[in-house]
């Protein structure tokens, strides 16, 4: 009787083992349903906000090429010698977007490594605090609450201004880096160049071009396409965020979908294992009334 007993007992433990991890497996696949849901969703509304982020692009593109097209013909370049410059690097608030923000923060690290006096000013959270973890010293201003929709001129000039009012006409050069769409399932770290006012009233051919002596035309110049510049890196880094963003969501969508298969897999099977078990018991306890 004691031996049955103890038999008993072990049977209504692992019977209740058994309920344990079926119950477990269902709560997992009910929480990966649920994930794949969210998942589907973002990668819908990515895609819903994909034509907006294009067309804002396609509009920046066409001041910025305009611009470098006038620095080309004036011979615009920095000379040599400058020791110190200024990197606003560009990227937003938010995540759920592959790597898109780490690989623009390796390459602002890269520049940091070569030009190791360079200040550094952040647009986005992102990459503000990679920055922070390797150059904190460097790091002189930033800006948040940008990526949120597609980014508008005057979001850009407000930048600017903060960035003139701490007399960025001292550096020789600013570099822009930000990330640039190559196709709708890739993208690439990418870096431009904004003159100073001096920089561009000693272009070479920059007395080719009627202005007056007395103007301050390359002062003008000079904010005009730093806040232009800063627009257009702003553009296409939010079009390359949103079609990075769609295509994770899209990865993660199909790794969800693979997990609910194996999980249903899982737990059709301990299901049929816990029902065998219970005919079994009942079997065998109907065995020992005999």
């Amino acid at each position: 009787m004691f031996i049955r007993s103890r038999a008993a007992i072990g049977a209504v433990q692992g019977a209740s083992r058994s309920y344990a991890t079926l119950r477990e497996i269902e709560m997992r696949l009910k929480s990966i349903k649920n994930i794949e849901k969210i998942t589907k969703t973002m990668k819908i509304v990515a895609s819903t906000r994909l034509g907006k982020a294009d067309r804002a692009k396609q509009t920046a593109r066409q001041y910025s090429k305009a611009e470098a097209e006038f620095y080309s013909n004036a011979g615009t370049a920095v000379g040599e010698g400058e020791a110190r410059d200024l990197v606003i690097a560009i990227t937003s608030d938010k995540g759920l977007c592959g790597s898109i923000h780490s690989q623009l923060a390796k390459a602002v690290r890269a520049h940091l490594a070569n030009h190791p006096s360079s200040d550094v000013v952040t647009v986005g959270d992102k990459v503000k605090n990679q920055i922070m973890r390797s150059h904190a010293d460097n790091l002189k201003m930033s800006f948040n609450g940008v990526g949120k929709e597609a980014p508008t001129f005057e979001e850009s000039a407000l930048i600017a201004d903060k960035i003139l009012e701490h007399d960025a006409a001292k550096y020789g050069k600013i570099t822009v880096f930000y990330n640039s769409p190559i196709s709708s399932l890739s993208f690439e770290p990418s870096q431009k160049p904004v003159y100073n006012a001096d920089t561009i009233e000693q272009s070479p051919s920059f007395s080719k071009y009627e202005v007056d002596s007395d103007s301050n035309v390359p002062q003008d110049l000079f904010e005009f396409t730093l806040a232009n510049q800063i627009l257009s890196a702003m553009a296409d880094g939010y079009s390359a965020e949103i079609s990075a963003r769609r295509n994770a969501m899209d990865n993660a969508s199909k790794n969800a979908g693979e997990m609910i298969n194996k999980y249903s897999i899982l737990y059709n099977r301990t299901r049929q294992a816990v029902i065998t078990n219970e005919l079994v018991d009942i079997i065998t306890g109907a065995s020992s009334l005999d």
